[in-house]
Order: structure tokens, then C-alpha cells, then sequence
């Protein structure tokens, strides 16, 4: 069984807590994360950009020139691409970037992800947070006394307003749910802060 340590809102270590290795103690597969990281990316991508061809550019109609005899090149329409106000030659155009990930590629990933996390100690539980009201001074206070580091992911079981909104105007600290967690997110924050109750449901969604 994989250990991680326990600590209070203030900083306090407390207990260890015992997680299925089949979650939080694989074999991290690279491939795997590579995989969904540019999934995630890729579904980030709004695909909306879009350019006029020369077909779609107003104006051109006529022909600048007659063909021979002017001494110059040749030119069919204003609205080619070498003319200023034509048409842009192979431009984008809207497309979906999607990266279709199957069940077990994902799942892998996310085992992965945080298998990583606990091997390079970069893990830890709190048994609960607990505000009395939407303060940020309260959550860089806590922040402060686990001694996290700049980026930090904060995961709670349910999404809990308070955390959120307390949480949200400290730069690199992000909060997410068990069910909007990513491998993406989990990878990219040097402090993965875990509720004890959000890791027990973790391990029971993917054990």
C-alpha cells in the first residue's frame, strides 16, 4: 500500500494515510501521459480561426490587364494572393483538434499521473479545510504553513464555494473536484494537495 502523510489545515502532521497501490503506486507510463496531456491541450483549442480565400474576397471581377503586349506578368484577378486585399493562400480554416483517447489509455494515464506524484513525494493530505468565510489571506496562510510550493492543485471531494472562491485570485494555485480533475492539471503543479476525503474517493472511482 502506498503511504501518504496526513496533515492538518495548519500545517500539522497528524496520521498516514494508506492508498491502493493499484491507483497511487503503478509503474508511471510516460507514453501514456504524453497521450493525454496533448489530448487535454488539443480540446483546449477553440478551432474557430478562419481566413478568405481568393474565391471568397470581394471585388476582382475584372482582369487588370490584357494578357500579352503590357510587358508585365500576367494577372487574372486583383484578389490573387500576391495582390494586397486578396485572398490568403492556404490559410486556416474552423476544424475540431480533438484527440480521441480510449477508456484504458485514459484511465493509465490518470493512475499514472498520480502514482508520479506520490513516488516524487509531491502529494499531500489534508483531513479538511475549513473557512469561515471567502478569505484568500486564510488559504495563503494555509498554503504557507504546508510549505507548498509556487504551483499548487487543490482537490476537494465536492465543490466547495468557499475553497473556490478563496482560492482563486492566488496565482498558480488552481482548485478542481474528483470529477474535473485532469492528468494535465495533475502534472503541471509542483504541490498536489489532496482532501483526505477526495482521496479516498479518488481510489474508490479508479481502484
Amino acid at each position: 500500500m502506498a503511504k501518504v502523510q496526513v496533515y492538518t489545515q495548519e500545517g500539522k502532521k497528524t496520521t498516514t494515510l494508506e492508498l491502493a497501490d493499484s491507483v497511487f503506486g503503478i509503474e508511471p507510463n510516460a507514453n501514456a501521459m504524453h497521450l493525454a496531456v496533448v489530448s487535454y491541450l488539443a480540446a483546449q483549442r477553440q478551432g474557430t480561426q478562419s481566413t478568405l480565400t481568393r474565391s471568397e474576397v470581394s471585388g476582382g471581377g475584372k482582369k487588370p490587364w490584357r494578357q500579352k503586349g503590357t510587358g508585365r506578368a500576367r494577372q487574372g484577378s486583383t484578389r490573387s494572393p500576391q495582390w494586397t486585399h486578396g485572398g490568403i493562400a492556404l490559410g486556416p480554416k474552423p476544424r475540431k483538434y480533438k484527440v480521441d483517447l480510449n477508456k484504458k489509455v485514459r484511465r493509465l494515464a490518470m493512475k499514472s499521473a498520480l502514482s508520479s506524484k506520490v513516488a516524487s513525494e509531491e502529494m499531500m493530505v489534508v483531513d479538511k479545510i475549513e473557512l469561515a468565510e471567502i478569505k484568500t489571506k486564510a488559504i495563503v496562510e494555509m498554503l504557507a504553513k504546508l510549505e507548498a510550493a509556487k504551483k499548487v492543485l487543490i482537490v476537494t471531494e465536492n465543490a466547495d464555494e468557499k475553497i473556490y472562491k478563496s482560492a482563486r485570485n492566488i496565482e498558480g494555485v488552481k482548485v478542481a473536484t474528483v470529477n474535473t480533475i485532469n492528468v494535465y492539471d495533475i502534472l503541471n503543479c509542483d504541490s498536489f494537495i489532496v482532501l483526505e476525503d477526495a482521496a479516498k474517493k479518488i481510489e474508490e472511482v479508479y481502484a
